[in-house]
């Protein structure tokens, strides 16, 4: 186990690494730059221009990875790095299609708000229910920290499933505000899928290829994605992402994980919500200097201190690094 997951996350590295080479100039040769956002931060507007759709490296990479080092686990009739791979590549594509939108009208708005929750729904639920076709799910809910296991009524779990998938998707979409966020953001909790896949044993070997390929595939990303950086991994790369962390919660069958896992993209949803909420509650007042939290910290909210991208990369990366070892811990004692 431990030669195939060391095998996955150097190939995902390497191959996103060489991919990037390649596609960032042809998306600047083809004119796919981002537009910003004219209600954001002023210094921001610099960055119109740098090309966008990038997750389409760390895309390609993994799933490479999933297709030649997990070959020898589907010829044993195992697929579950491959239903996960192809959920988080459905979400990929409604990102893909959402950029391209962007693109086409030359503005920061794609896919209708309603339209993109729409396909995420179908998707999700489609998604959970296969799994449970397959047996890789049950309708017991398992509840870390606590290690025990309730069942839930058909409905209400799938009920769950939904609001839980779309929850994360969008957030992980949120956290993509600022240089290399999302990406340091999402690191530690590949690294703890990894994690858990090890120590749990083979059964999860299919799951630990996926999140190992991907957690090199994402360090290869970050060197085009780091502060400045030279491409952004758009709604292509978010969506996709999102779809992987919330369908490797479900394919290990601990959903509720994501809470503490998640922590920092929950953070970034509820101070949209709370924004949002707060200023059509008091006719225009803000709880914040503008939503989600990144952008706050940014622009000096509440101490006067404005937060460099590089040092809100560290203390997001360092939130997440921390909970996902609060995380594992929380989970280490179930099998």
């Amino acid at each position: 186990m431990t030669n195939k997951l060391i095998c996955s996350f150097v190939l995902g590295f390497f191959l996103s690494t060489l991919f990037g080479a390649f596609l960032v100039p042809f998306l600047r040769r083809i004119k796919a730059g981002q537009a910003i956002r004219e209600d954001g931060p002023t210094w921001h507007m610099s960055k119109a221009g740098t090309p966008t759709m990038g997750g389409i490296m760390f895309i390609a990479a993994v799933a490479v990875v999933c297709l030649t080092v997990g070959f020898s686990l589907m010829l044993q009739g195992e697929y579950i790095h491959i239903f996960v791979l192809i959920f988080a590549m459905i979400f990929g594509l409604i990102g893909f299609l959402d950029d391209s939108v962007k693109l086409r009208k030359k503005q920061n708005l794609g896919l209708t708000a309603k339209m993109k929750f729409l396909l995420q729904l179908i998707v999700a639920v489609i998604f959970v229910f296969l799994l449970w076709v397959f047996g890789y799910i049950s309708y017991d809910v398992y509840l870390p920290f606590w290690n025990i296991t309730f069942h839930l009524p058909p409905v209400v779990y799938f009920i769950l499933a939904a609001f839980v998938i779309v929850g994360t998707v969008n957030s992980v979409n949120l956290t993509d505000g600022v240089d290399g966020l999302a990406t340091g953001t999402s690191l530690p909790v590949m690294l703890f899928y990894v994690a858990v896949a090890f120590y749990w044993g083979d059964r999860y070997l299919g799951l630990g290829l996926f999140a190992s390929g991907l957690l090199g595939a994402l360090l290869g990303f970050l060197l085009y994605n780091f502060n400045p950086a030279k491409v952004f991994m758009g709604d292509t790369g978010s969506l996709f992402l999102g779809g992987a962390i919330c369908a490797l919660a479900f394919a290990y069958d601990m959903p509720l994980i994501l809470i503490p896992l998640g922590i920092v993209f929950i953070i970034e949803t509820l101070s949209d919500i709370i924004q949002v909420t707060y200023f059509k509650l008091t006719h225009g007042k803000r709880v914040f200097k503008m939503a989600p939290f990144h952008h706050h910290l940014e622009m000096g909210g509440w101490t006067g201190k404005k937060w460099k991208e590089k040092e809100l990369f560290v203390l997001f990366t360092g939130v997440s690094f921390v909970f996902a070892i609060i995380s594992f811990i929380g989970v280490y004692g179930r099998w």
